[in-house]
């Protein structure tokens, strides 16, 4: 293993003043989560049941899950395409899915309207094959557990002859390392089966969020109301997984005082463009096909934000990406990278609540001041605990203290 392959627990102070500011926005963004458990939807948010998607889907879910889509992949590329590479962006992805998907499952829990129910669907008993979300539901709750076997290597490494357990408890400690070691021997012996299952899972809900509005063709505008919503939602989280993976990389670098790996995340940004250039092109056959190109000069709020999302946000960062010069600034790959993962948070978001329009609709759907600290509060909530888990678990590569001379092709 090289150098920059090694990985290491980061060594930085952990309440920095910005790590105060995001803690302070947590705490009262999670403030307004216990508000709505308590008094209830009605009373936390603007959702009815004409608009029952809201903000809370839109980013929470459907967004949290396609920018999480990097740990399956990063998997898919190293272990799959056998690009080793890139292993060093493994750890650091598989925490950001690991973290992402716990989230979307609490940010569901907040949006149901009975949240104390969300365990139904683990009991075979109360299966609903019929449901759209059934799939979905059965695929995260799987993929989640996958991703914490997955992560667990890394827990095992972390205290691998160094088990310290306090007091009259420290007559355990060789017991404890006995067993860490052998959980570590036998995981790595099954481990390509959760790999496989996790792009298999991921795979699976990414293509089935999509299918949620295909059976409500009337109530969405028509250029965002097609058949291949799910082949849309996959071929979008494929390239949006990579991007993440660099706009992670890049944050925490800036965050943490790091010279940005530009040896790894260089050759990388030059697959994205073939992902995003299918992305691109389905898109763009599908508005040929239905003719829903027609709708491109409406002023209406859903075209609006077509321009914005898919335009300026995901074909502006395509031809970024495939200039060479680009992908080997680290400020124009952080870009690139930046305003795709918000073209597909703006995407979601229109799908969900934007384009969406029910039939006898009273009003339109604005999100309520609850709704919108709630999900910045969930966000910072992710980045305080990616920092602790960073903080005491070897996830980041240590860092290049000279270039070795490597040489960055683009």
């Amino acid at each position: 293993m090289s150098h920059h392959e090694q990985a290491a627990p980061i060594e930085n102070i952990f309440f920095t003043k910005g790590m105060i500011i995001f803690t302070t926005v947590m705490l009262a963004g999670l403030s307004f989560g216990l508000y709505r458990m308590v008094f209830g939807l009605e009373a936390a948010t603007n959702l009815n049941d004409q608009y029952p998607l809201g903000l809370w889907i839109g980013i929470d879910v459907a967004t949290g899950v396609a920018l999480a889509a990097g740990g399956f992949t990063s998997g898919a590329v190293v272990y799959v395409f056998n690009r080793e590479n890139f292993h060093a962006i493994i750890r650091p992805a598989l925490l950001t899915a690991m973290l992402g998907y716990t989230f979307v499952g609490i940010g569901l829990m907040f949006d149901l309207g009975r949240w104390y129910n969300i365990w139904h669907p683990a009991i075979p008993f109360m299966w609903q094959g019929n449901s759209v979300l059934f799939e979905v539901g059965m695929c995260v709750i799987i993929y989640i557990n996958v991703l914490y076997i997955e992560f667990a290597p890394v827990v095992f490494e972390r205290f691998i002859g160094r088990v310290n357990l306090p007091g009259t408890l420290s007559r355990f400690n060789d017991g404890v390392d006995i067993v860490l070691r052998f959980l570590n021997h036998i995981l790595s012996k099954i481990m390509f089966i959760f790999i496989i299952a996790g792009i298999v899972l991921s795979c699976c809900h990414q293509s089935s969020l999509g299918t949620l509005l295909v059976i409500a063709p009337y109530k969405v505008h028509p250029i965002y109301n097609s058949l291949l919503g799910p082949l849309f939602f996959l071929s979008s989280a494929f390239a949006v997984g990579l991007t993440m993976i660099i706009f992670e990389s890049m944050i925490a670098c800036y965050a943490f005082g790091r010279k940005p790996e530009m040896h790894i995340l260089t050759p990388l940004s030059k697959i994205i463009p073939y992902l995003l250039g299918f992305y691109i092109t389905v898109k763009i056959y599908d508005m040929i096909s239905r003719g829903t190109y027609n709708f491109l000069f409406e002023s209406s709020a859903p075209v609006i934000m077509f321009w914005i999302e898919f335009g300026l946000l995901t074909i502006v960062p395509f031809f970024m990406f495939m200039s060479s010069d680009v992908r080997k600034s680290h400020q124009g790959i952080f870009i690139a990278a930046s305003m795709f993962v918000v073209g597909i948070l703006l995407n979601r978001c229109t799908v969900f609540f934007i384009a969406y329009k029910p039939l006898y609709a009273a009003k339109a759907y604005l999100p309520a001041f609850s709704e919108f600290a709630l999900t910045i509060g969930l966000i910072c909530t992710i980045v305080f605990v990616y920092r602790v888990v960073v903080t005491f678990f070897p996830v980041l590569p240590l860092p290049e203290n000279e270039t070795n001379g490597e040489q960055i092709t683009g």
